[in-house]
């Protein structure tokens, strides 16, 4: 006959009794019921530490200086010179491509074409901004430069 729901229980040992506190000077847990001796961590409602709490001294977040600020409105473009596209064996350059070559990391979302170096060949680039030279080599060497939309969100008002 195999076990039943009814017959289950806990392995031997699995189950330890709860800590009996403050029961009497032989208990071990007795008077202070394993706390020390009074003090902030004694008291009842103490749940550990704050993150930044420093005893009541000045936390450090606020001793610091504060410089400047963050703009919200930022545009943070990844750059690709001209010169590493002539490079890749493809007639169409955008995102999707330069990150599968390895010329720009994942995480980058705005792509700006710089003019450094020299491009020979025609090649149609999408990005997001081209530098006035960078848009002169393409065109020169019979190519378009493509500027695609900028979809972002607004961030959100703080106030």
């Amino acid at each position: 006959m195999g076990s039943t729901l009814h017959t289950l229980s806990h392995a031997k040992g699995a189950n330890r009794a709860k800590k009996r506190l403050g029961r009497g000077i032989g208990s071990r847990t007795g008077k202070t019921a394993g706390k020390g001796v009074k003090g902030q961590k004694a008291r009842t409602g103490h749940h550990g530490a704050i993150v930044g709490f420093e005893g009541g001294q000045m936390p450090m977040q606020r001793r610091l200086p504060k410089r400047g600020f963050k703009n919200a409105f930022r545009m943070s473009y990844y750059p690709v010179n001209v010169g590493e596209l002539e490079r890749l064996d493809v007639s169409t350059v955008d995102r999707d491509t330069l990150i599968s070559a390895g010329l720009m990391p994942r995480k980058a979302e705005l792509l700006k074409i710089l003019g450094e170096g020299e491009l020979l060949r025609k090649v149609t680039v999408r990005a997001h901004a081209f530098s006035k030279s960078a848009q002169d080599k393409i065109t020169k060497a019979g190519g378009t430069a493509e500027v695609v939309q900028i979809h972002t969100p607004r961030p959100a008002r703080s106030d």
